[in-house]
């Protein structure tokens, strides 16, 4: 089945996240980029937001994260922005999320990780023993 893409750019939110000590005190800017992979036909048909991955609040999720978490990696936290994704929404098959810290390098605009991962399915059977 062809999914469809859900986009969030340039979400900006001020928080805490790296390893030195300035940063463990200063909030500083983190950009969010997302792509979420769902099937989008279900909604279109009725026109229903219960139908429709209601991007909002999944977007509300991942800033109170951003705002109330302190990791030290940005590896950690672009992890966990994918977890909430596919706990709060089931009908998220598949997301990809950029986190960057803009400024974090000289001569750089930003630094960042991108991470694509897919929903797990069931686990397989060897997976259960």
């Amino acid at each position: 089945m062809e999914l469809d893409r859900i986009l969030i750019k340039d979400l900006s939110i001020f928080g805490i996240i790296g390893i030195n000590p300035d940063e463990r005190i200063n909030e500083q800017e983190i950009l969010v980029n997302a792509i979420l992979w769902a099937d989008t036909r279900p909604a279109a048909v009725s026109d229903a937001i219960d139908d429709a991955v209601n991007y909002r609040t999944v977007t509300k999720a991942l800033i109170t994260h951003i705002q109330g978490g302190k990791p030290m990696l940005v590896e950690r936290l672009v992890q966990e922005l994918v977890d909430i994704c596919f706990s709060m929404e089931p009908r998220i098959m598949q997301a990809e999320m950029t986190v960057e810290k803009p400024g974090a390098l000289r001569h750089a605009r930003s630094v960042g990780i991108t991470i694509r991962r897919h929903r797990r399915e069931a686990p397989s059977p060897e997976e259960k023993t």
